[in-house]
């Protein structure tokens, strides 16, 4: 007989964690979008959000309404600096390039986040209700059902934001032609420059969230390689198709762990990244673009 209260708890499980990724994947995308560049240092930056709520929270002892926006606004200022300092001189350089500059910088963030706080595991301040959440008969963890909701609540204006925002159309223009957005007077660095401070502020936002659900380790970024496989079996450049391989990758990875066991998380994600490669090898909804030789 099949526990349809167990399966449908496990499917609610799948849904957080799927806006968790979806969320994330946003960032990744918006920086592809905008400068063509693969991220891969994107789940560092989750991690080092969460480490300096957990710095202000419990380090400095500030309340959970002001530590949370003093994250936002560092992660907006790394932003700005490692798009400045780092890849706006990488520019014109080729892919290869600023990919592995994107991997130094993750291995700089864990270098600094053991440094400054150690290598044991930590836990965040309790800020989310304990208060158990249930939908009809099935349980949900309240820690799950608020990232859920917060992450849904912030990709909706996000994705408000980007469809009715004039400054968006530079965004636009921007990744479809860098030459002639100069040409029509598009201020092509701050184009740039916004979508890293943009793309960091949600990534540290998003670390806080799963170092609530999760606790705080130096190896936190494991979870932006998950973010990665969701992207590109959506697209690199298709924020849709993130959002529909987000809902099939945590899905997947739910079910995978309940009823295979842990260890299979990661197998199910990969095994589906492959097949999804070998049938569409630019993703879900991703622009198919081909290179001459």
């Amino acid at each position: 007989m099949i526990d349809w209260v167990y399966m449908a708890e496990i499917a609610l499980s799948g849904l957080g964690s799927a806006a968790l990724l979806a969320m994330t994947g946003v960032a990744f995308v918006l920086i592809y979008k905008a400068t063509r560049v693969v991220n891969l240092a994107i789940g560092e930056t989750l991690m080092l959000g969460a480490y300096l709520f957990f710095g202000f929270t419990s380090g400095m002892e500030l309340p959970v309404w002001l530590a949370i926006p003093l994250v936002l606004l560092c992660g907006g200022l790394f932003g700005a600096v490692i798009e400045r300092v780092m890849i706006r001189p990488m520019l014109g350089s080729s892919a290869l390039s600023v990919f592995m500059v994107t991997i130094g910088l993750g291995s700089i963030l864990v270098g600094a986040v053991e440094l400054i706080w150690g290598l044991e595991p930590h836990r965040l301040v309790s800020f989310i209700s304990e208060k158990p959440v249930f939908l009809g008969p099935a349980y949900v963890s309240p820690k799950t059902a608020v990232a859920f909701a917060v992450s849904v609540a912030m990709i909706a204006v996000f994705l408000a934001v980007f469809r009715f925002w004039s400054g968006s159309l530079a965004l636009r223009a921007t990744a479809t032609d860098p030459g002639a957005a100069y040409s029509c007077g598009i201020s092509v660095p701050k184009v740039y420059s916004l979508s890293w401070v943009v793309a960091c502020m949600i990534a540290t936002g998003a670390g806080i969230l799963v170092g609530a659900i999760g606790g705080l380790s130096s190896s936190m970024g494991v979870f932006g390689l998950t973010v990665l496989s969701v992207v590109i079996m959506g697209g690199l450049d298709s924020i849709l198709g993130v959002l529909l391989a987000a809902l099939v990758v945590g899905l997947v990875e739910a079910y995978a762990g309940a009823l295979l066991g842990g260890e299979y998380k990661m197998i199910s994600t990969f095994t589906l990244l492959m097949a999804m490669l070998l049938v569409r090898p630019h993703g879900l909804l991703g622009s198919a673009e081909i290179d001459r030789l």
